[in-house]
């Protein structure tokens, strides 16, 4: 399985100084992104602390009301301890990004970057687990329908020729999906945290339900049941190998931006697949222009997700621009797109399928040919 790790194309450094800069930035981030990792279950347990101390504040009456609270948050540690075996493999696998074993220092990770672990764990499930299939089908389906209803008339062997980028890829099934379609498929990832997560997931795996994983134990609130809490998801669900001989398969770190607007990549992509991705722009309409370069004449783009825009309200101040679904389309049709197979898919987001809170996304999905 080649999974790449390729970075920084589009940039013009005319000084050396400027290159060791940029290196020494990545690598600072990597080792950043790693130890957050690393200090998971450290952060976990701060938590199960706490709340064991919350629990002795109660009077003795109250602590004899839920006589099993303290067994749970043992059980709770137990849990956490599992993760973090799988969370040890992944770092083990991510040093192939540096060369190196970093060490990491005992200064505390930063909660954003914490939540970014966490929020990975879910995301394990949604792409790597039978719990994940419902959300699979909903957003991934439609995709991979389309895609077998365009080239129907394409057998297995000779799709390898049809080449399907998948931008904001996270942990690789929807382009794995993909790839197992017969189609030669190409993911893109900006986060070190999903790109660690996916590199492990392609390469490193030896067998179905390798791992238990407990990716709800991190919140307390919305559950229904302290069993459900600490039931255990089996990670993978099924094993990301065996591609036909024809597919070209593989996974891009980097500005999906700035490595798709390169002259190697105009004209050069037949379908584009935009999942829960659009709205991760700062301006949305520079994502559409490159989608547009990128694809061949008469090529397809086919979206799917929200318009959650993610740097709406930014704490760092950058700049944001927010269109309405209206907008967004009438923005592709004057870009060059001819839209169809317009309509709207009700779906979750690595949500709790047990837990009392979900919100429900009322995605588009369109599909659209470059004119």
């Amino acid at each position: 399985m080649e999974h790449t790790h390729q970075h920084g194309e589009g940039h013009d450094h005319h000084h050396h100084d400027d290159d060791q800069d940029l290196v020494h930035s990545e690598q600072h981030h990597l080792i950043k992104v790693m130890k957050a990792f690393a200090h998971y279950k450290t952060a976990a347990m701060k938590t199960t602390h706490k709340k064991r101390r919350d629990f002795h504040t109660l009077s003795q009456y109250h602590k004899d009301l839920i006589p099993t609270y303290l067994e749970k948050l043992n059980r709770v540690d137990n849990c956490i301890d599992q993760n973090m075996i799988l969370i040890t493999d992944i770092i083990k696998n991510a040093t192939t990004f540096l060369g190196t074993t970093p060490e990491f220092d005992h200064s505390v990770v930063p909660v954003m970057d914490m939540d970014k672990v966490k929020s990975t764990l879910r995301q394990f499930v949604r792409d790597w687990s039978k719990e994940g299939e419902r959300e699979r089908k909903a957003t991934y389906d439609p995709i991979l329908n389309t895609l077998n209803e365009i080239y129907k008339d394409l057998s297995i062997e000779n799709r390898g020729q049809i080449r399907v980028l998948v931008p904001g890829a996270g942990l690789g099934r929807l382009a794995f999906d993909i790839a197992k379609s017969g189609f030669s498929c190409q993911g893109n990832e900006f986060s070190y945290y999903m790109l660690f997560g996916s590199h492990f997931a392609l390469n490193s795996i030896e067998r179905p339900e390798q791992y238990d994983l407990y990716p709800f134990i991190n919140s307390f609130s919305n559950i229904k049941s302290d069993e459900q809490q600490v039931s255990a998801i089996k990670i993978p669900d099924v094993l990301p190998t065996q591609l036909g001989p024809t597919v070209d398969f593989s996974m891009v770190a980097g500005d999906f931006l700035e490595i798709y607007r390169q002259p190697d990549n105009v004209g050069t992509w037949d379908v584009v697949v935009t999942c829960f991705f659009i709205d991760t722009a700062k301006n949305i309409i520079e994502y559409m222009e490159v989608i547009h370069q990128a694809l061949k004449q008469h090529g397809t783009w086919i979206n799917i997700g929200p318009l959650l825009y993610h740097f709406e309200d930014a704490a760092s101040g950058e700049p944001s621009i927010e269109l309405s679904l209206e907008q967004v389309k009438q923005v592709a049709t004057k870009l060059g797109f001819e839209l169809n197979q317009e309509k709207m898919i009700e779906t979750t987001y690595t949500s709790n399928p047990d837990g009392m809170l979900t919100y429900v996304y009322d995605c588009a999905f369109w599909t659209a040919t470059k004119l």
